[in-house]
This record gives C-alpha cells, sequence and structure tokens, in this order.
C-alpha cells in the first residue's frame, strides 16, 4: 500500500508544480469532464427520460447544455484577451469589472465549492453502501474524505494521476451500460421509446430544475488556472471539449435508457442502469468513481480560489491564506477548506437538513456563469481597442449565456436566487468600501466612459437645455495649495452635492513639485461627495494661462460654467478685469469671494442676497436682471448650510415699496425658494440700509460690468461678513 502512494506521489514536490504545469488536457479537459459526467448522469438520466419521453428528455439536456456550452465559450473568448490568473472565474472577472465584483461573485462561489465536498461524499457513501450495507456510515463518510483531502493536500499533480484511472472506471461503466442493450448481454427485446412522456413527476420545467446541477462543472478546469502551463491556449480548448463530450454521453444515455426500460421503470428506478447494464457492479463502482471524482476536483480548486482573493486582500487573514510551499500547493487555504468540508459533514450528520442548502449553492454557481456571460457581452458592446480575443463569439453567445443562467436560477429556485443575490450585493457593498487596489485596470471607466459619450452625441443633437440641466461646476484657479485650502469651505458648500470642480493650478518654471500637493485635493473633495480634477500648468504670466483654459473648455461636453477667484488683499485690479472679462467671453459665470478675516463664514446660516431696484418694471420675467446664478448659489448654500435666505431689495421712493414687496413674493414663489426665505424691502438709501440689514453669515452681491475692489472691500467690511460678487453667465435660470 505504501508502496503504491509512493509511486502514486510527485518525486520532486519542491520544483516540479511550479515549473511542470498542465495542458488542456489533463489541466482543463479532465476535471471539467469528470465533474460534469457525476452521480446525476448515472442517477437520474433515467428518470428525466421517464418523465419527460425521449425527445422531451433530449430537449431538456440540450437546453441545459445550451447554456453551458455559451459560458464556456464566453469564458474561452476573455481568457483569450487576458491574461489569465490563479483563481480562474476571479481573475477573470477582477480583470473585466473590478476586484470588488470579482471578490463578492467568487467569495459564495469558493464556499459553495467547499460545501459541495460534503454533499459529493455523502453520495460517495451512498453508493459504498449500495455495495457494502453493513459498513457504518460515519466511518465510510469521514474515511472517503480523508482519502479525497490527502490527495487533494499532497499536491496538485497527485490529484492529476488519480483522474486517470477514475476515467478508465467510469468510460468502463458507460460502455457496460451500452452493452446492456447488445443481444449478447440481454435477452429481452428492447423496447420502443416514448417519444413525449406524460411527466409524471413534474412539469417540463420542473424536470429541467432537476437536471442542471448535471452540467454545473464548466469552472472545474478553469479554477485550476493558476497550474496551467498556457491558459489562453488550454482554457478555450479543455473547456470547449469537455462540454462536447458530455454533451454527447449524455445524449446517448438518454437514447440508451429509452431503449432499456419502460417509463414506469426509468421513473419508478434510480438504479435502473444498474440493473440494466451489461455489467452492474461497473455502473456501482463508476458511480463511486464519479463522486469522489467531483470532490477531489472541488478540493483541488476551492483553495486556489480562495489564495487568488486572499491575494489581493478581499479575505481576512490575506497573508496566511496566500501562502504557498515552494511547489506551488496553497496549503494555508487547503487547511481551511479542509476544516469547512469537516464543519459540513458533522452537520449533515446531524441530520440539520443539509439537502435544504443544496440548491443555495447551485444558485452562486449560476451567478458565476451569468457574471462571466455579462464580462464578455459587456466588452463586447462597448467596443473598447483592449477587447481584441483571439477567440471571438457572437454577441448572441454571452447574451444567451447570461439570459440562460439567470432563467436557470429563478426556475431551480426563486428564492434561494433572491437570497444569493442578495448576499452578493452585500459583498460588493462591503468591498466597495474597503478601496481595495489591483496591479491591473478594469473595464469599469471605460463603460463610464462610454456611457457619457453616448449620452455627450445625444445631449448633442438635442435642443440646448443647460439652463434647465444647471448644477455648479467651477473653475477654480490658484497659484499655491494655501489659496485653495483658504477657499475650501466655501466651495465644498455650494458644490455639494452634485456638483464639480475643476482646479488649474498654476506654477512657475521648476516649482511644479511645490503644487504637487494640490493633487490630493481630489481625494479630499471626493470624501466629501465632489467630484473634483487638478490640472497642473505652467505659466509665467498666469491670467493669459487662464484664459487659454476658459476658451480651450468651451468645446469640452463637460465644461466648467463657473469661473471662481477669491480676491486677496494684494488683488490687482487691472488683472480681475481682464479675468473677469475673458470669463464672459467664454460664457462663463463669475464668483469672486472677499472672505471677512474677522468672521470668515461665520455660523453658516443667513444667506443675505441683495438685488439692485427694478424699476419701472417690477415684472418676473423668464430671464433675471444678473439675479439667476446669485439665487442659485443662495439656495445651494443654505440647502448645505440649512440657512435662511434674506431676499433684500432697496428703493429710493417710498412708493415703489409695494411693487418691490410683491416682486420678493413673485420671485420667491416663482423661484421655489426654500420656505425659510424671508423677503426684505425697505426705502432708503443703499448706504444707510447696509447698517439696518439682517446680520448674515454670507451677503451675495451682484457684479457689475467695471471690477470695483475698493467697493467690494467696503461693503465687506460694512456688512461685517464674507461676501461674494456675482455675474451670470446667461446659461443659467433660477426660474425653470
Amino acid at each position: 500500500m505504501l508502496l503504491t502512494l509512493k509511486r502514486l506521489l510527485p518525486r520532486r514536490p519542491a520544483k516540479t508544480s511550479k515549473n511542470s504545469k498542465f495542458g488542456a488536457f489533463d489541466g482543463v479537459f479532465l476535471p471539467t469532464l469528470l465533474t460534469i459526467l457525476g452521480a446525476v448522469m448515472y442517477l437520474r438520466t433515467g428518470w428525466v427520460v421517464g418523465n419527460a419521453g425521449l425527445l422531451g428528455g433530449l430537449l431538456i439536456i440540450t437546453l441545459a447544455n445550451i447554456i453551458t456550452f455559451c459560458t464556456g465559450l464566453s469564458i474561452s473568448s476573455v481568457a483569450t484577451n487576458i491574461r489569465v490568473g490563479a483563481g480562474g472565474s476571479f481573475s477573470i472577472i477582477s480583470q473585466s469589472l473590478g476586484l470588488e465584483v470579482g471578490g463578492s461573485v467568487n467569495l459564495p462561489f469558493y464556499l459553495a465549492q467547499a460545501i459541495s465536498v460534503a454533499f459529493y461524499i455523502f453520495a460517495f457513501t451512498e453508493g459504498w453502501q449500495s455495495i457494502f450495507p453493513t459498513h457504518p456510515a460515519a466511518l465510510v463518510l469521514f474515511t472517503a474524505y480523508g482519502a479525497c483531502y490527502l490527495v487533494a493536500f499532497v499536491s496538485v499533480e497527485l490529484a492529476a494521476r488519480i483522474r486517470y484511472p477514475i476515467l478508465l472506471i467510469i468510460s468502463f461503466s458507460v460502455l457496460s451500460a451500452f452493452l446492456g442493450a447488445s443481444g449478447f448481454f440481454r435477452a429481452e427485446p428492447l423496447h420502443s421509446p416514448q417519444l413525449w412522456g406524460a411527466f409524471s413527476q413534474g412539469t417540463f420545467w420542473q424536470i429541467f430544475a432537476v437536471f442542471f446541477p448535471a452540467v454545473t462543472g464548466v469552472l472545474a478546469g478553469v479554477n485550476l488556472s493558476g497550474t496551467l502551463q498556457k491558459p489562453r491556449y488550454s482554457i478555450p480548448r479543455g473547456t470547449m471539449a469537455a462540454i462536447v463530450v458530455s454533451y454527447a454521453v449524455y445524449m446517448l444515455l438518454a437514447y440508451w435508457t429509452s431503449l432499456v426500460a419502460t417509463p414506469d421503470e426509468l421513473v419508478s428506478n434510480f438504479t435502473v442502469m444498474v440493473s440494466k447494464a451489461a455489467f452492474g457492479w461497473a455502473i456501482q463502482i463508476g458511480i463511486l468513481a464519479a463522486t469522489f471524482s467531483a470532490a477531489l476536483n472541488s478540493l483541488v480548486g476551492a483553495p486556489r480560489v480562495l489564495q487568488a482573493m486572499a491575494a489581493h486582500d478581499i479575505m481576512p487573514l490575506g497573508k496566511f491564506l496566500a501562502r504557498e510551499t515552494p511547489s506551488g500547493e496553497p496549503r494555508s487555504a487547503m487547511i481551511v477548506t479542509g476544516l469547512i468540508g469537516i464543519g459540513t459533514l458533522l452537520f449533515g450528520l446531524g441530520g440539520n437538513g443539509l439537502n435544504a442548502i443544496a440548491p443555495l449553492m447551485t444558485m452562486f454557481f449560476l451567478i458565476t456563469y451569468a457574471v462571466l456571460n455579462s464580462v464578455v457581452l459587456l466588452e463586447q458592446s462597448l467596443g473598447l481597442t483592449s477587447f481584441r480575443p483571439l477567440f471571438r463569439v457572437p454577441r448572441l453567445v454571452p447574451l444567451i449565456g447570461l439570459v440562460g443562467a439567470v432563467f436557470a436560477m429563478y426556475l431551480i429556485n426563486p428564492t434561494f436566487s433572491l437570497i444569493a443575490t442578495i448576499v452578493i450585493l452585500a459583498l460588493y457593498e462591503y468591498l466597495s468600501q474597503r478601496q481595495l487596489t489591483a496591479p491591473w485596470s478594469d473595464v469599469r471607466s471605460g463603460m463610464f466612459v462610454t456611457v457619457a459619450e453616448w449620452a455627450a452625441k445625444r445631449v448633442l443633437s438635442l435642443p440646448s437645455g443647460q439652463d434647465r440641466a444647471w448644477k455648479p461646476s467651477l473653475l477654480v484657479p490658484v497659484q499655491s495649495a494655501a489659496a485653495l485650502r483658504y477657499s475650501y469651505r466655501f466651495l465644498e458648500a455650494i458644490t455639494q452635492p452634485n456638483g464639480s470642480l475643476h482646479i488649474i493650478g498654476g506654477y512657475e518654471s521648476g516649482q511644479r513639485e511645490q503644487m504637487a500637493g494640490l493633487l490630493s485635493y481630489e481625494q479630499a473633495f471626493a470624501k466629501d461627495g465632489i467630484f473634483a480634477r487638478v490640472a497642473l500648468v505652467e505659466a509665467r504670466r498666469f491670467r493669459y494661462t487662464l484664459q487659454t483654459a476658459m476658451e480651450v473648455s468651451t468645446s469640452a461636453f463637460f465644461r466648467p460654467n463657473t469661473l471662481f477667484l477669491p480676491i486677496l488683499p494684494d488683488s490687482d485690479e487691472e488683472k480681475l478685469q481682464f479675468i473677469v472679462d475673458r470669463a464672459g467671453e467664454n460664457h462663463l459665470g463669475v464668483i469672486l469671494y472677499v472672505d471677512n478675516p474677522h468672521t470668515a463664514l461665520g455660523r453658516e446660516q443667513v444667506i443675505n442676497v441683495w438685488m439692485r431696484e427694478q424699476s419701472p418694471d417690477w415684472q418676473v420675467g423668464l430671464r433675471l436682471p444678473n439675479l439667476d446664478l446669485s439665487l442659485l448659489l443662495a439656495y445651494q448654500l443654505a440647502r448645505n448650510w440649512r440657512g435662511q435666505i434674506n431676499l433684500i431689495t432697496v428703493v429710493e421712493d417710498k412708493a415703489q415699496l409695494k411693487n418691490a414687496r410683491h416682486y420678493l413674493s413673485q420671485l420667491m414663489e416663482l423661484g421655489r425658494m426654500p420656505t425659510t426665505t424671508r423677503p426684505v424691502a425697505a426705502a432708503c438709501a443703499f448706504e444707510a440700509f447696509l447698517e439696518q440689514a439682517p446680520q448674515a453669515d454670507i451677503n451675495i452681491f451682484g457684479l457689475q460690468q467695471q471690477v470695483n475692489l475698493a467697493f467690494m472691500e467696503r461693503m465687506m467690511s460694512q456688512t461685517e461678513a464674507s461676501c461674494i460678487f456675482v455675474r451670470d453667465s446667461g446659461y443659467e435660470s433660477a426660474l425653470v
């Protein structure tokens, strides 16, 4: 016994696994084929034909295989487009949709694989006891599991060697079944096949749901991608060959069962193959070999999926689980997988309804298939240059695979399908919060860029609607990181929740590194839910560089709509006027921010909006006289501060006071201002009313054609608050 085991063991385990990797046949074809040709083939093929008839059974087998065939083609296509790493489906999904999607889909898939080992061992035990009924179930169960685990733990090469005798056993058992229809081994005549069955034990789709788990072994070879010498070559050939061969075997067995037994026998006797084969004992041994092989393939593949996820920090104890021996064996992941298997066996022995969770495991397999098809369908639909697989498939193929997998999920068990979907979405949300970093780029950014391009083209073909779609998108030129920090709170208040910032950092020659700190503000604003992008430009004369930036932005689709400039003590009125004029020429609104050094933004509660007298025409039209941007900014501030707006106008003639109040009331109603908005109208000189005006944390004034820094400083001083001076671009409206 020891001598036999020694011969099966690899002679130099420290070198061979790394250097002598597997090819398409032994690395992909065999594990995939032996997983598909499992116990269901022996115990349920006849039952399907007995219920559905020959044509119905062939149709069920064909429909199930169409889903796996399309999934196999999708896997083959994407495998020839990327460098498939360890973890099989995890590597494929993660490189296309990101680590978050790869982890959320493959973590339950791994657990389903680890738990499925126990189901296969229980099936092996039942088959063993049918031959040796006196053997204790627990002893057979743990002995079989121990033997299976030992082979998988020693090395993947030992598991690969054992697949050859298993293949011979299963092949002989299938041959024995076919020989049972020959006159030499059969005394009674063959039966005429019933073409369409009575479906005595379920509808067509219920029979389909029972059979479908038989073909969910497509990923058995793919999950061993880390052990393959040429994954790009081996995965397509091995996977598709296994699917085609297994389909042919199932179709032939369905035809054979319709000949050797009546429909009543097929429905009532799950072991009809044992009684109708030329050598019944060969079928019994075949069942043992198939269940042991399926358990072995899961024990070999599951730890490699776990190790791949751990290597990318998806799992707790990542460093421990990612370890491997010099020969490439994931021993730490194997130990965890073994413990899960033992726990599942104990759970099943306790009579706790292990079969009740079997459909949930099937759901995780099907979701993985659906996502793999989605990857190919998405990449094909985006039309990115990066997707140029050596093996191309029509877009209909992944679409059929995706729809078929989802259909099968909800057909087999809608409740477990919903539970599985919720579990994966919860895991995705959790992993998204982890901010995982992948060593590769995925297709998600390309997907959104493509959608954005499509939307841009659609928008350009429609009538202009910028005023209705307006939201703050600010162009913010700065010449130091300190200048941006100076305005941070205000920028945050007027751009949340859906605004954006286009920050231009100007630096003199050789001083780029001093401006590099600006780049950190992209993440700082992102944490506050604000989209921000920083561009660093060399500028000898910053105002001309800014002019170029404004001119270039006019041709961009996602362009800034408002220029923001803080007024500093050393601001130059002539340069400021030049910049403001260029902003107007390029249809940008303007915000000039004067910060009160004593109060800053105060309590961030009250906003005063000052508007000029509208005499003699106090009508509120669709366009307001340089007031739209002021009202929109006031609304933004009030919403984010949960504050109050005061709409203030001052008239010189008391006779106009009634008109002024009516105007403010209309403005509040048509502008849909917050309910806390208060109209304030007064009849006196403007300068005199400044002292009587409600105290505010910020004041908003209209900006006239000529920039007057002295006036701005005086308003800030007299109101004892920070002020902004605003000019409309003509493309915003507070009343739409």
